[in-house]
Order: structure tokens, then C-alpha cells, then sequence
């Protein structure tokens, strides 16, 4: 078995425990909240201060604090339970920086899991995260997929302007505290099964051939235990690929602040046909910021003009759909020149467009 997570011997030997705060006047309470507003003010520095303040101390949310020392809050999620629609929204979600590397966000979000499960009839989470916190939600099993219906969830959270809305359903039968140790019960019988038709956990010893001056190279189908593993010489092949076309880093910089950017939330997504009922039908060819997204994590675009010629065909959609002058157009020529005018001077930073 691993060994356990730091956060998870802190909270044995109660140097950390974890509090659930609502903004019930009373004076451990306040002081809570207070911590939690501070951390998020602190580490979630695009948010407006008076924005977190007041949804902290609202009591239509609740907050489950990491406190450590008395009352000194290290992290902390602020969420609020629609139970009658059965979810519930995390609006907030924070450790203190000097924390981070001891495993309390993993462990952070388990508590919640299992405190909702416990005690609300909420089968789902939903929360709105930036390019820096989709890693973390992914980790923690959220989807950019949502497994509920629009209907249930639109007009009650907010939809936060470059965020992009991530599910995770509650799995009722899992007692999510114990989830590590569960997969690691997993990940050993697994193994043992694997054991009993495979060859692969047997160590060779190294091959002599080595150590003899002016050697020859040998088949790879010869070394000990290569090929019983599976390997073919496919795929070695295959290995010796570029698993990214060369300008990849370069398409995704520029697509990352695109992303990031205050006046590209038109093109983020695929026009909702549903909204806009003629779209599809004057736009043969539509793009968006996601679909350009797609294709580059699949390896669609081989080079860098390929992509451009899929950005440019954003804007031309939107100037062609768009009467001239409208504020479509005004940020579509905005982006297209900004992001041309740094791509020629051989920078490919567009932070001035987050600004």
C-alpha cells in the first residue's frame, strides 16, 4: 500500500482539520470566513474583491475551511447546494500557495464529496474553472462533459466570462475519504491477475553483449523478455514518432491566451444553433476557439498555417454573419489584429489582450 498523503497524516495527528462555516454571526464562524475571504482574495487575484466577499458571507453559501494553528484557514471551498435541482455549485476553491505540495486539495475535495453525499440530495457538482484550475478538476474527476441537462443548471450559477463549465457526478456507493486506498486495492489485484498470464513483472539480467569492445548490434526480438512483453517492431516504429507536430507549442501558446482573453468570448464556443436559428445556414464552414482546441490535441494541424487559416476563419464568419460595426466585429478585428501583429513580430505572448 502507499503511503498516505501529508494531508491526510496532518488531519490524523490534528494538525489540520476541516470545518464547514456558514455565516451564522457566530465569532469562530466570522473568523473562518474572514480567512477564506483573505486566501481567495489572494490567490484568485482575476476575481473582484467585493465579488468574493459577498459570496463567502452569504448565507445561502456554505464553506468548508482547511484550518490549521487555531484558526488559521490554509485552503478552502465556498459552494452553494441547489438541493431541489440536485446539484451543487463550487464557486470558490483555494489552498494557500505555501501548502500546495502536500496533497490537501485532493483531500480538500474528498471531505466535500463526501459531506455532500452525507447531507443533501445533491448527486452533482458543477463549477465554472479558468485554464489553471481545469488540470485540478480533472484530477479530482470533473469533465468538460456535463452529464445534466442544460435546463437543470442554466439561469442558477453564474456563468463566468472564459471559464468553462465542468461536471462531476457523486457516486453514492463510494466513500470518497477512502478512495486512495480503494484504488491502490485496485491498482495490487490487478497486477496480481496480470501476474498470472504475463512475464512482464520477471527481471533479466543485463545483456553481456555490452561490455565486449567493437560489439555488434543485435535483434531486438533476441533480448530476454522483450518479446514476450509484446513488443513488435511496430512499435518501435511508433515510439521514434513525434508524438506533436514541431509548431504544436507555439499553436497552443497562442491558443491558451486567446482563451484567456476578455475579448475573444464570442469565439470560444460553437454557435447555439437553438439562439440563433439562421446561423448555420449563412456560415457554411463555422470555427470556434473549442473546435480549434480539438483539432490541436489531435494532432489535425501540421503546421502553424493550418491553424491560423482556422483562426482567421473565426473572425471572417463573424464579419460575415455580423453587420459592420457591431460589437462582434469590433472584437473580431480587435483579436485578428492583435494576434497578427505579435505572430509577425515573432512574439507569440498575446497577454496584452487579457490585460
Amino acid at each position: 500500500m502507499p503511503l498516505p498523503r501529508p494531508a491526510v497524516l496532518e488531519e490524523e495527528q490534528n494538525i489540520i482539520r476541516f470545518v464547514v462555516v456558514t455565516n451564522d454571526k457566530l465569532p469562530d464562524s466570522s473568523i473562518i470566513l474572514t480567512g477564506l475571504k483573505d486566501l481567495f482574495q489572494r490567490q484568485l487575484p482575476k476575481m473582484p474583491r467585493e465579488y468574493i466577499s459577498r459570496l463567502v458571507f452569504s448565507r445561502d453559501h456554505y464553506s468548508l475551511a482547511i484550518v490549521k494553528r487555531g484558526l488559521e484557514v490554509v485552503g478552502g471551498i465556498t459552494y452553494r447546494a441547489f438541493e431541489s435541482r440536485g446539484f451543487a455549485e463550487i464557486v470558490f476553491c483555494a489552498i494557500t500557495s505555501t501548502e500546495q505540495v502536500k496533497g490537501y486539495g485532493s483531500h480538500l475535495m474528498n471531505h466535500l464529496k463526501d459531506h455532500i453525499k452525507n447531507t443533501t440530495l445533491c448527486k452533482h457538482f458543477l463549477t465554472y474553472a479558468d485554464n489553471y484550475a481545469i488540470g485540478y478538476f480533472k484530477k479530482q474527476g470533473f469533465s468538460k462533459h456535463v452529464g445534466i441537462e442544460r435546463s437543470v443548471w442554466a439561469g442558477y450559477i453564474k456563468d463566468y466570462e472564459g471559464g468553462t463549465i465542468m461536471h462531476c457526478a457523486i457516486l453514492p456507493r463510494i466513500i470518497y475519504l477512502e478512495l486512495p486506498t480503494i484504488l491502490a486495492k485496485q491498482k495490487q489485484a490487478i497486477q496480481s491477475k496480470i501476474k498470472l498470464v504475463s512475464q512482464s513483472h520477471v527481471v533479466h539480467k543485463g545483456l553481456e553483449v555490452f561490455k565486449t569492445p567493437g560489439f555488434k548490434p543485435i535483434d531486438p526480438s533476441e533480448v530476454p523478455g522483450l518479446k514476450e512483453s509484446g513488443w513488435t517492431p511496430e512499435m518501435d516504429r511508433l515510439t521514434r514518432r513525434p508524438t506533436r507536430p514541431p509548431s504544436y507549442n507555439a499553436m497552443r501558446h497562442i491558443l491558451t491566451d486567446l482563451q484567456n482573453s476578455h475579448h475573444a468570448w464570442p469565439f470560444s464556443k460553437p454557435v447555439n444553433a437553438e439562439e440563433v436559428t439562421d446561423y448555420y445556414t449563412v456560415i457554411l464552414k463555422p470555427m470556434d476557439l473549442e473546435s480549434i482546441e480539438i483539432k490541436l490535441e489531435s494532432n489535425t494541424y501540421l503546421n502553424l498555417d493550418d491553424f491560423l487559416s482556422d483562426l482567421n476563419l473565426i473572425f471572417e464568419n463573424c464579419r460575415t454573419y455580423n453587420a459592420e460595426g457591431s460589437n462582434y466585429v469590433k472584437l473580431a478585428n480587435a483579436v485578428s489584429f492583435f494576434s497578427s501583429f505579435f505572430i509577425e513580430e515573432g512574439s507569440l505572448g498575446l497577454n496584452f489582450l487579457t490585460d
